[in-house]
């Protein structure tokens, strides 16, 4: 987001938000991502002098050799990571791979979005929609066989019609953009263990509380939500790249190397971790962007989120974005503020610049700490 990336004050804590999603230990004391290559060599660096000091010749040379392993591993690792770099670039310039690929969205989904951003809605037209995308109708049957929602204990749904029906158009307007998003979640992010979770309730959060600003501003609710939801797209487009086109070449640099009967190589590729610096370097400079690629190939006509979420990727003049955009803005900033105080990674001083920044208002802040912007909270006509 160029709002925030573009202003001095602001973009260290950007960077410490993002650093977080990826996952609080790799975060350093300065508030940082911590550089996996560079940390490994500053420690061994360190290890080095401190046995030359008091070691004797023969252990100095056997540091002298593990240092050239070390140097060996840090010359492998660049030239490795480098790649891996060159191809995730790549794979961005590509956009409609990255939309029928990677993500696999198909038209359905952003059809069923339009027909929900317009008067006429009506069940009956989404139902057809519904039932060409088996994950979806799934995730509807299994909602309203929740036991909170049941009608009768005793009687399950198994029809995503009925499914359609019990659930409400209302209901829809959140429970739609709801399980699009949990459908496009990265599979796995490992070995960054919860940063699959933290991705889903940044995207939950940052969606109910613009919703929330919304209607404390009077202006239209499933608009706010769906900008709000969407315009984290980006983040696990690029987290799901990432780490599919890293492991993809790190298999095959261990297949090259065992195929060739390079002992070395393959005993040091197998050493490797997937950087957290280079996906955080990627997810600052690409997420926001990759947003509005991905919502722009939705080609929205109703639901009138594209320009909104261009605006949080390109525009770093806050007075300059759509009322919508701002919105969002004010949300995403707003839930950074509320991440990064959890840990106690931000000052009074950073969380007054970080919601100056977006015109946060005491009122707004006020409404959004009473409002519940952790669960989605649907309501049935039983």
């Amino acid at each position: 987001m160029k709002l925030f990336e573009n202003n001095d004050n602001i973009a260290p804590i950007y960077q410490k938000a993002i650093a977080l999603t990826i996952g609080k230990e790799y975060v350093d004391s300065d508030h940082t991502i911590t550089s996996v290559i560079s940390k490994q060599n500053s420690e061994q660096e360190n290890r080095r002098r401190e046995l030359l000091a008091v070691e004797e010749k023969a252990k100095q040379e056997r540091l002298i050799e593990e240092h050239g392993k070390n140097h060996f591993k840090h010359q492998m690792m660049s030239k490795f990571f480098t790649t891996v770099n060159t191809h995730v670039n790549n794979a961005f310039d590509q956009k409609e791979s990255l939309y029928t690929d990677v993500l696999q969205i198909e038209d359905a989904a952003p059809d069923i979005m339009e027909i929900l951003a317009v008067k006429a809605a009506s069940v009956k037209r989404i139902a057809p929609l519904v039932n060409s995308l088996p994950w979806l109708a799934d995730e509807l049957v299994n909602l309203v066989n929740k036991p909170q929602y049941r009608k009768r204990a005793d009687v399950q749904v198994t029809e995503p019609n009925l499914a359609l029906t019990y659930v409400g158009l209302e209901n829809l307007k959140l429970v739609m953009p709801t399980f699009m998003l949990k459908h496009w979640l990265p599979t796995s992010t490992s070995p960054f263990g919860l940063m699959k979770r933290k991705l889903w309730n940044d995207a939950v959060t940052i969606a109910l509380a613009s919703q929330a600003l919304a209607k404390f501003h009077h202006q239209d609710t499933f608009t706010a939500f769906s900008a709000g939801m969407f315009s984290n797209i980006g983040l696990m487009a690029v987290t799901r790249c990432f780490i599919q086109i890293y492991n993809d070449l790190h298999k095959e640099a261990l297949k090259d190397a065992f195929d060739n009967k390079d002992k070395r190589l393959h005993d040091v590729l197998v050493e490797f971790d997937l950087s957290p610096e280079l996906l955080h370097q990627q997810l600052i400079s690409r997420s926001a962007t990759v947003s509005a690629d991905l919502v722009e190939l939705m080609r929205f006509d109703r639901l009138m989120i594209t320009e909104p979420v261009f605006d949080l990727a390109y525009t770093d003049d806050f007075s300059a974005m759509t009322d919508i955009a701002k919105l969002v803005a004010k949300a995403k900033a707003y839930v950074m503020y509320r991440n990064l105080a959890a840990d106690e990674m931000i000052s009074s001083s950073e969380a007054k610049s970080l919601l100056s920044s977006v015109k946060l208002t005491k009122a707004e802040i006020a409404h959004l700490k009473k409002t519940d912007i952790d669960h989605i909270k649907l309501t049935f006509n039983h």
